[in-house]
């Protein structure tokens, strides 16, 4: 007899549901960045389109009870997503943010917010009167408005050339700044919706206080522990489990003790592991776990479930008017900021367009918002537009910005602006130059070594057909040693 998920549905239902997400998501996600739109973009619209299905009378594959499944492996995709998204905040380069990138983090985060509360506040009964409860629901949507994701700015400029100028480097810095205020901000919402006096609020703080300092002691412990175990067992699968066991582990201290949202205790998980020195390894392997299922199920969850039956006349005025804050928020918080900080008007501009883009973690802190009660369903699709409008015009008005300039590839702010995550691409990208120049040049037979032994003035190389050569002939096969470890993992990895 089949387990079951419920007792109306046996589990192997769900699998038909999970591949339609995969395959479509996949499908329109390389769709999606053929056309320079992020990849969610496509992950949502394959959401969409099978949502359709629950419009056709009698079918079976989008049921109540597949639905309620699939909506917990979304909610282990957004772990996934913040877990990574910390592993890739650089602290390094967070300690060496200057004053004018704290600055315009700061313009970018307040004005988004001031003006996504407005807005809010505008269409949900207005300022006279309002409760406590209406107060964070206005704030919250500007709180979504906040967030930001410089992806598609950093494959802009690094197209033009520009990504190591003052601009690009103040984008980044900004970007890594404003992802940590934008969480902290989300959790101190959903905790002040319980109440909203003196004491509540007090408590509150108290609790958000204490999770960080509790997970900076376990932050300094888990770096020497890893660090431990990469010394005597030099990249195994053992860093990337105790990874996911640290994060899974912080997300839920983080809800159940602290009060605080688990996203945030993911986040956390992640930037304490930035830290130690397979901080790439243990990302690659959360990439390619969340990635694989729960990261696609999560973006095409948003899509199926969308809900446009809430849209009437008022909310498609509060959905085009968030938009247009949305894009202009971070545009005129950031470039007065730049502009206060010295930057040349044209720059103010460059990096306020960059700081524009929204992508996936927009769209966690609204789910947030619409599981904690606080968002309404039907502000999703206005989200959408938000991100797909975002993606497009950023590239675009960047490119129209530095028309009238040569690449300046070669530019470095300053020595150890550039983060480290930027140096590992240049390095990459300069290896893979270097063999794309081996793979096209001439063969010149002269040079040859194997033709070296016709000169009697040249001197002997070991080649593959000598007895002394270390290097295995390539006429065998090879052969695994029999001093191997006998739980080598698939990929080459020890476990």
């Amino acid at each position: 007899m089949a387990h079951v998920l419920s007792s109306t549905i046996a589990y192997f239902e769900i699998l038909l549901p999970l591949a339609l997400i995969l395959l479509l998501t996949k499908l329109f996600s390389i769709l999606g960045k053929k056309l320079g739109l992020p990849q969610v973009v496509g992950m949502l619209i394959a959401g969409l389109l099978l949502g359709l299905i629950k419009l056709i009378p009698g079918q079976t594959v989008f049921t109540s009870q597949t639905l309620e499944g699939l909506s917990f492996l979304a909610k282990i995709g957004v772990i996934f997503i913040m877990f990574s998204a910390g592993l890739e905040t650089d602290l390094k380069q967070f300690k060496k943010c200057g004053v004018p990138s704290v600055i315009i983090t700061l313009g970018g985060v307040a004005v988004p917010l001031a003006l996504g509360f407005t807005v809010a506040a505008a269409f949900n009964g207005g300022f006279r009167g309002m409760t406590s409860h209406m107060a964070i629901v206005d704030l919250f949507y500007g709180t979504i408005l906040a967030a930001t994701s410089v992806s598609v700015t950093v494959a802009a400029l690094k197209e033009l050339g520009k990504l190591n100028t003052k601009v690009g480097t103040s984008i980044i810095e900004a970007a890594i700044l404003d992802d940590i205020i934008g969480v902290v901000l989300l959790s101190l919402f959903i905790s002040l919706d319980g109440g909203t006096g003196a004491k509540e609020v007090g408590i509150v703080i108290g609790k958000l206080i204490g999770f960080f300092a509790a997970a900076g002691v376990l932050g300094i412990a888990l770096h020497f522990l890893f660090n431990f175990i990469e010394n005597r067992h030099p990249h195994t699968r053992r860093l990337p489990i105790l990874g996911f066991a640290t994060c899974f582990f912080l997300a839920y201290a983080a809800e159940k003790w602290f009060g605080v949202a688990d996203i945030t205790g993911a986040y956390v998980a992640g930037i304490i592991l930035s830290t130690v020195r397979e901080h790439e390894y243990i990302d690659r392997k959360v990439e390619v776990s969340g990635y694989m299922v729960f990261v696609p199920v999560f973006f095409a969850n948003l899509g199926i479930t969308a809900d446009f039956s809430g849209i009437d006349a008022r909310m498609a005025g509060f959905g085009m008017a968030l938009v247009a804050v949305g894009l202009l928020g971070k545009v005129i918080g950031c470039s007065a900021t730049a502009l206060c900080c010295k930057y040349t008007p044209k720059d103010s501009l460059r990096v306020g367009i960059g700081m524009m883009v929204r992508a996936e973690v927009v769209l966690v802190c609204t789910q947030k918002g619409i599981d904690s009660g606080l968002v309404d369903p039907a502000i999703m699709p206005f989200v959408l537009i938000l991100i797909i409008l975002s993606a497009l015009l950023a590239p675009l008005l960047l490119k129209l910005s530095y028309r009238n300039e040569p690449p300046e590839s070669s530019q470095i702010v300053g020595e150890g602006m550039i983060p480290v995550s930027l140096k590992v691409a240049q390095n990459i990208e300069k290896r893979e130059n270097r063999l794309r120049g081996l793979m096209n040049a001439v063969y010149d037979p002269s040079a040859d070594p194997r033709n070296a032994a016709s000169d009697p003035s040249a001197p002997s190389i070991p080649t593959s057909d000598s007895p002394s050569s270390d290097a295995p002939s390539t006429d065998a096969p090879c052969l695994p040693s029999p001093s191997s470890p006998s739980d080598s993992a698939p990929d080459g990895h020890s476990n």
